[in-house]
């Protein structure tokens, strides 16, 4: 089964492009079953040259949907799909750019009608679609626009699976982690790594850490770092001899392990993590009415917020599914600028904060427990998760608002004395990556236990 797809962007610097336009159409290697086809608000302006090219403007995505809303139907219509595109190292990249946004990994197979052309349709003048289908009398229409050359591609597609009689070319062509050689050196590194979850450093002859990394499966993502050819991948692979590891058995302890150790060790690949993870903040004030307001905006660490969010995508859907889940009211989550109520109270899922028919008093009772549940401040809690072994868990503390450390300990032992708890924890810095970690942690895994410890 085929996800061929076409995607428009707005142009910018790497990975900093949004999705303007997206085409999708599932294939099952005779017909067409399913499609997906949507302009996307990118929230983000479009560059002149690419509105020029495409003929979509900012003005025409004012009203679309944002990629959030619309990632749910991708997922689907791509499931047990191989994404087929022109230039697909493009058009990939692009989808997981938007999902890791959002915070999910986007994994898919892969296959571009560029480098199958090149093989089954040699010689021609030019392998851009524009020019190729035209030489192989293939109808083109709305060049430039996702729907006109998802088309295109499909049509071209069709001829190449005809003419590649034995299978063996799309076989493959197909992206697979093991997609080229890796060489001894390599394979002996991935082979002694383990699936388990955990952090890894990679070292040079001198013993010198060069990259430190987490995965939920260190093999697979030592796999994927040694068969990758851009260009860091490449000097990685050429100066790694040894990659060492520590178990977790936790993903929230390997991330806070990996945030952790690449400030104390500035490895020289991690130039990029060092960065903060997040540029959005929840931020709270208490209109003249006597209602609370929530509303997101850029981190201002002159100010105080209840939670971060890695992008402003992000952020966007949660104050979406929070408004649904704590039946707040959108113009006091910042989500509707319009004049008297908001949309909610027509279709009666506000209570008329909006306008004053909800009193300020019952409104803030649940916005309040919105910001407790989301909030450091002043908490005192234990962060029960997943331990290295089936019988032991790890905990992550938090005192007074700060994170204090990480630990291990049996199923077998119960703790009931914070002292010990605090023996058996390795301290670690509080800073707002870390709260940013946690925080973002809880929000994904609603299953995850955690323990207030009673004010003494």
């Amino acid at each position: 089964m085929y996800a061929i797809l076409d995607i428009e962007t707005t142009g910018g610097k790497y990975n900093e492009e949004g999705i303007t336009e997206i085409a999708i159409y599932k294939f099952d290697g005779h017909a067409v079953i399913d499609q997906f086809i949507s302009l996307i608000n990118p929230e983000r302006p479009i560059q002149p040259f690419v509105a020029n090219l495409t003929g979509i403007n900012n003005e025409m995505l004012r009203n679309a949907p944002r990629f959030y809303e619309v990632a749910k139907r991708i997922v689907e219509i791509t499931s047990d799909c191989v994404v087929v595109a022109h230039n697909a190292n493009f058009d990939y990249r692009i989808l997981r750019t938007e999902f890791s946004r959002l915070g999910f990994e986007y994994e898919r197979q892969s296959l571009c009608t560029v480098e199958l052309s090149k093989r089954l349709i040699p010689d021609q003048e030019s392998y851009s679609l524009g020019k190729l289908v035209r030489n192989l009398g293939i109808p083109l229409s709305d060049r430039h626009r996702a729907n006109g050359d998802a088309q295109a591609t499909v049509k071209l597609f069709k001829l190449l699976l005809t003419k590649d009689l034995e299978k063996k070319i799309i076989t493959d062509t197909v992206r697979v982690d093991t997609k080229r050689q890796v060489d001894d050196k390599l394979l002996r590194l991935i082979e002694q790594a383990p699936t388990a979850t955990g952090v890894y450093y990679m070292h040079r002859e001198d013993g010198t850490i060069i990259y430190i990394g987490k995965s939920k499966n260190i093999k697979k993502r030592l796999n994927q770092h040694f068969t990758n050819d851009n260009r860091k991948s490449r000097r990685i692979q050429e100066e790694v001899v040894n990659v060492t590891f520590e178990i977790t058995g936790s993903e929230l302890l390997a991330l806070l392990k990996e945030s952790e150790e690449i400030k104390l060790n500035t490895p020289k690949y991690n130039r990029a993590l060092r960065k903060t993870k997040f540029d959005q903040a929840l931020y709270q004030f208490t209109d003249n009415n006597g209602y609370i307001h929530l509303k997101t905006g850029k981190v201002d660490l002159r100010k105080n917020s209840i939670t971060t969010f890695t992008n402003r995508q992000q952020a966007k859907l949660f104050m979406h599914r929070w408004t649904e889940e704590y039946h707040l009211c959108q113009k006091l989550m910042g989500l509707d600028n319009g004049k008297g109520n908001c949309f909610n109270y027509t279709i009666k899922q506000c209570f008329g904060a909006c306008i004053c028919n909800e009193s300020a008093e019952n409104y803030n009772i649940r916005a309040q427990q919105l910001i407790f549940n989301n909030s450091f401040q002043s908490q005192d809690m234990i962060i029960v998760d997943r331990g290295r072994d089936i019988d032991e868990q790890s905990i992550v503390l938090v005192e007074e608002g700060k994170f204090k450390g990480i630990g291990y300990f049996s199923l077998n032992y119960q703790i009931n004395n914070v002292d010990i708890l605090r023996s058996i924890i390795t301290p670690m810095g509080h800073n707002r990556d870390a709260q940013h970690i946690i925080q973002s942690y809880i929000r994904k895994d609603k299953k995850l236990k955690i323990i207030p410890i009673p004010k003494v």
